[in-house]
């Protein structure tokens, strides 16, 4: 768990970044206070007169060492901005407070003016304060993913051979190994039931609320609380090829990766910085001729230099992206790719693969007759236990159908299967068949009235038909077909109701995908499809003008998910498409593809909120710390002004903390 223990690390130096500026904050603003309370302005203002011997150069010294302790991180993380010839937020902060000490100091020294040591202060406490509250905000955003890295228990039960139990450290678990899994604790790694049954709560992992029951054969995922039974579980995946470990390394990947509006934000600062530059420059010059006052003049371009500073601009953006992905990962949408994201507003199209996605990707029993002289109960057991010994998928539905109304099969002897066409048995005196149609011609049964009136609804709606045989009599027939997830239909239908058309892509025959279409009411189906020809349907799609997000499970739909504008996999899916995806969906629920549409719409409208507020400030902020509006008697001192900065800075977090607000 080597990249978990880095993680941990990467968190614990974030908190002490925040811990650092907090402390400094707080000191800081102590020192200040004997600066405001001896500066003559602000005696005057409140109604005292306070001067001692050296009371300036004590002034002089809290100032120093406010500007010595709160204003080096500032030059300090202004160097990388200037080494790589990119100057933006930090340059601007420092080139101010720098201007501002030095001024004062020389002014001073040299007994000229007062200079303006209570407004280098004011501005240094509301940057710290400023910065502590950035630190802290993308924290809290991004704290889905360190409660990620804290599901995973510490300690293991390994079930020895002798059927005893020993604790052990979770480094220390390897694959194969059987763990036990007592209700309430937490589930240790990834794995199968083999023994046991219980609820299983996914929730901080799938987002899904309701607890999942578990049985013997079923996976579980590391880190998921078991609920009221013990389980048995066999693990198949530790460390770094866990779910939770997989999760992890996607959150991080989308908050590292920089989205188109991003990038827009990024020069936007970049842009600031050179309007703050020249606009300070011509206030400066401006100011001393006509004014006549070096200190007045300073104090103006100052006071530029801190209202321009995009800090509200450089947290816009990055805020909304670490809300938007600890938001998604607690909805069970893993966001590889921001640009995907944001192009989900976009999307007009849907394409959806069936198996496995819109289907479940197994067979059960959708319909079943019995001729009216035959016990209904009978025919069921007779034909759970003729199928009991069978591998087939058919036969598995049959038999979870007899299972799931509480009949209990009949122990059938004989059991012999017949290639291509079904399988035989007796039980008692009674020779029993089990197939389709080809069955029926080789043992030449004809079909009474109700069971033919069954095999052609079947054959309408591209459900495969088996009948039950006794002593050469079809007496029961049962509809067999791919079950399509009851999330499906919710699915299309949000989906219509955003006004996006959906298609469904897959290579079944084109009888089954209409009756599946037909089913969900899709708009477009492409069937009998290659894997390379599923890539030639989603660009007919796109050649027609659509923006088409494509969702899949499979080794064949990979490359229709890098042909698509978004590629959506389903998180059961395999490791291709889940590599080739932008996107994945924790859960097997199409429905989620809704949320994620969605969440990417409330994202970008954040994002456009916060730039505007973050860079339209400035059209009224800028000119009025230049002094334009002075001759009405609007002035801005550089303390206002950086009261005024971090104020948007505040209100940009504000604003991108109410996505949380947003009902995907």
């Amino acid at each position: 768990m080597k990249q978990g223990h880095a993680r941990h690390q990467k968190h614990d130096d974030h908190h002490g970044h925040e811990e650092l500026f907090r402390r400094r904050f707080f000191i800081c603003l102590a020192l200040s206070f004997p600066v405001l309370l001896l500066d003559p302005a602000i005696q005057n203002l409140l109604g005292f007169r306070l001067h001692f011997y050296g009371s300036d150069w004590l002034v002089a010294a809290f100032s120093s060492t406010v500007f010595a302790l709160g204003g080096t991180p500032f030059l300090k993380m202004a160097v990388p901005e200037l080494r790589k010839r990119q100057p933006g937020m930090m340059t601007l902060i420092s080139l101010a407070i720098s201007i501002a000490f030095s001024y004062s100091l020389y002014a001073q020294a040299a007994v000229l003016s007062h200079g303006f040591f209570w407004e280098l202060v004011t501005l240094v406490d509301v940057m710290l304060l400023g910065h502590w509250m950035e630190i802290r905000s993308i924290r809290q955003a991004s704290g889905a993913l360190q409660e990620l890295a804290k599901l995973l228990p510490d300690q293991a039960e390994v079930v020895q051979p002798d059927g005893s139990t020993e604790l052990v450290s979770i480094s220390n678990l390897r694959k194969g190994n059987v763990v036990l899994v007592r209700p309430g604790t937490t589930i240790p790694a990834d794995g199968v039931v083999i023994d046991g049954e219980s609820s299983v709560n996914e929730a901080l992992i799938t987002g899904e609320s309701k607890p999942v029951r578990k049985k013997k054969g079923d996976r579980v995922i590391g880190g998921s609380i078991n609920g009221d039974g013990s389980l048995r579980i066999k693990v198949y995946a530790i460390g770094d090829d866990t779910v939770v470990a997989g999760i992890m390394r996607l959150v991080e990947q989308a908050q590292r990766s920089k989205s188109s509006t991003q990038l827009l934000a990024d020069r936007a600062a970049g842009w600031l910085f050179y309007v703050a530059i020249i606009t300070g420059l011509i206030t400066f010059f401006y100011w001393a001729y006509f004014h006549e006052s070096l200190s007045y003049a300073l104090m103006r371009t100052v006071t530029v230099l801190v209202i321009a500073c995009p800090h509200a601009l450089g947290l816009a953006v990055p805020l909304v992206v670490a809300i938007t992905t600890a938001l998604g990962a607690q909805n069970g949408l893993l966001i590889r790719n921001r640009h995907a994201l944001e192009d989900a507003r976009h999307i007009n199209t849907v394409a959806f693969d069936k198996t496995g996605t819109l289907t479940e990707g197994r067979f059960v029993v959708v319909d079943f007759a019995v001729v009216p002289d035959f016990d209904e109960k009978e025919a069921l057991a007779l034909a759970a236990g003729l199928q009991y010994d069978s591998e087939h998928p058919i036969a598995k539905a049959i038999k979870e159908y007899v299972i799931s109304r509480n009949i209990k099969p009949l122990v059938i002897y004989g059991f012999t299967a017949l290639k291509g066409r079904g399988v035989k048995g007796f039980y008692g005196d009674r020779e029993l068949y089990i197939g389709g149609n080809q069955l029926l011609k080789s043992i030449k049964v004809k079909l009474e009235p109700k069971l033919q009136t069954f095999m052609d609804e079947a054959g309408k709606n591209a459900w495969t038909a088996v009948f039950l045989v006794v002593n050469r009599r079809a007496v029961a027939g049962f509809a067999v077909a791919d079950a399509v997830r009851p999330e499906s239909k919710v699915a299309v239908n949000s989906l219509h109701q955003m006004g996006i058309k959906v298609a469904m892509l897959t290579g079944d025959n084109r009888q089954v995908a209409e009756a599946v279409a037909q089913n969900l009411k899709i708009d477009v189906v492409f069937a009998e499809l290659l894997p390379e020809e599923k890539v030639e349907a989603i660009k007919e799609l796109q050649k027609s003008g659509e923006k088409v997000a494509m969702v899949g499970d499979g080794i064949n739909d990979a490359p229709a998910l890098i042909q698509a504008d978004v590629g959506i996999a389903i998180g059961a899916g395999t490791d291709v498409a889940i590599e080739s995806a932008d996107i994945v969906l924790v859960k097997n629920n199409p429905n989620d593809v809704v949320k994620l549409i969605r969440l990417g719409q409330a994202s970008y409208r954040k994002m456009v909120q916060n730039l505007w507020w973050a860079a339209g400030y400035n059209i009224f902020a800028i000119p009025a710390a230049a002094g334009v509006f002075h001759p009405f008697g609007v002035v801005l001192s550089p303390a206002v002004g950086a009261l005024l900065m971090s104020l948007s800075t505040v209100i940009v977090a504000l604003n991108a903390q109410l996505l949380r607000r947003v009902k995907l």
